[in-house]
């Protein structure tokens, strides 16, 4: 036995040493998602909690991002894929196969219950977490009535040149970890699971985090060499989160309470302008030193941001037409939201330039309040849209996260 991976050897183990090892409790809120317990790249991230792991988890480096169609029309087979999914999910967080015995330990006549291609690896930090898109909640499966009022469909901003093919979706499923091959290993595993019942509408791989979610992390930089996300929420900062991410009590329907809204962006960058683009004016339109991260007219990245600076002759520091200053919690009268995205780059375009960019994620509690006026702000003022094409787009409602015994979604499905 102590020849055989990883994966192997807790499949053959069971589940209850993968949740000793992954450090899990027996009760339903055991480890609470917004504590954020320092934990080593290899490691694995608690799957149940009251709010659904891969929020405010310390960012992992990797991402892989799925929007699915549902093609069944029957309830029951979507309430049956759910619970497959939150068993696999289980399992593939605390570094198992998705299946006892998947890859290589069934009858050789018989596919595979598992890709295999991590059974060498560790958890590396893995997260799964899911949504359900506006067009979940039409009269196919009898949710209508259940559909949140702040699940909106979101407006067309300035600039928009959205790809329908990377748009939408029923579902989502976002897979954060330490390993590429850990994430797209679970995507896949899901994918697999759901044959006949759902279809892959969009996907997005992503490399190296822009934004951190823990104070234990360093600020990272985007594709345009900047910082980004100084100034984000924080998975410490409870009292933040629960007024800018968690739906609470009265909010709307209560299968939300605990839960959140994503939306998800893809966005273009236009990096080839930008890299012909002055050092001084890259630092004028985005509002912070490239190197240090600091606020115009400060000295240090976490600096405070000050908007009432004014140079010697009389213009503000930090131009009106910036990006920190328009995504700024004070221009927007104290919106905030909890930011996620991912670097990416998916080759060339055909005409000698990169298709690379940020694949923007965010959550908050109320997409309509929250990014929806800042988004807008920023289509019609910032001068960065002049580097940017925003051609994907999603809005989904997070559920709350899984108790003992339950399974993704099931405050929503209870009859």
């Amino acid at each position: 036995m102590t020849g055989l991976p990883r994966r192997r050897l807790l499949g053959y183990a069971g589940a209850g040493v993968a949740l000793a090892g992954a450090g899990a409790a027996a009760g339903a809120f055991a480890t609470r998602h917004d504590e954020v317990k320092p934990a080593g790249l290899a490691d694995a991230v608690p799957f149940h909690g009251e709010h659904q792991a891969g929020i405010v988890t310390p960012a992992q480096d990797r991402m892989h991002f799925v929007a699915l169609d549902v093609t069944t029309t029957k309830r029951s087979e979507l309430v049956a894929l759910l619970k497959e999914w939150t068993e696999a999910a289980r399992r593939m967080t605390a570094g198992q196969e998705a299946a006892d015995a998947g890859a290589v330990g069934g009858h050789p006549s018989a596919p595979p219950k598992d890709t295999g291609e991590a059974l060498d690896l560790p958890a590396s930090a893995l997260t799964l977490t899911i949504g359900f898109g506006p067009s979940l909640f039409d009269d196919r499966f009898g949710l209508a009535a259940q559909r949140p009022a702040k699940l909106i469909d979101l407006p067309k901003f300035r600039g928009d040149d959205l790809d329908p093919k990377r748009s939408g979706g029923d579902l989502c499923i976002q897979a954060c970890a330490n390993d590429p091959q850990v994430a797209v290993h679970a995507i896949r595993n899901l994918v697999r699971i759901g044959f006949g019942r759902v279809a892959v509408r969009w996907s997005q791989l992503g490399f190296g985090r822009t934004s951190s979610t823990s104070t234990s992390q360093a600020t990272p930089r985007n594709l345009f060499g900047f910082k980004d996300g100084t100034n984000n929420l924080k998975a410490e900062d409870t009292d933040a989160l629960r007024e800018h991410v968690w739906v609470a009590p009265g909010d709307g329907p209560e299968w939300m309470v605990g839960g959140t809204y994503l939306v998800a962006r893809r966005i273009r960058m236009h990096i080839e302008i930008w890299d012909r683009t002055s050092l001084a004016e890259q630092e004028a339109i985005v509002g912070r030193t490239k190197g240090e991260g600091a606020p115009l007219g400060q000295v240090k990245e976490f600096d405070p941001v000050d908007l009432h600076v004014r140079g010697k002759g009389g213009e503000p520091v930090i131009p009106e037409n910036a990006h920190i200053r328009l995504a700024s919690a004070e221009a927007l009268g104290g919106v905030r939201i909890l930011r996620r995205g991912y670097n990416f780059t998916d080759g060339s375009d055909g005409l000698g330039h990169l298709d690379a960019g940020l694949f923007f994620v965010c959550f908050n509690r109320d997409t309509g309040k929250q990014f929806v006026p800042m988004q807008q702000a920023l289509a019609s003022k910032d001068d960065m849209m002049e580097y940017l094409e925003h051609n994907g787009s999603g809005h989904f409602a997070v559920p709350p996260g899984v108790r003992e015994g339950g399974f993704w979604g099931d405050t929503l499905f209870r009859d």
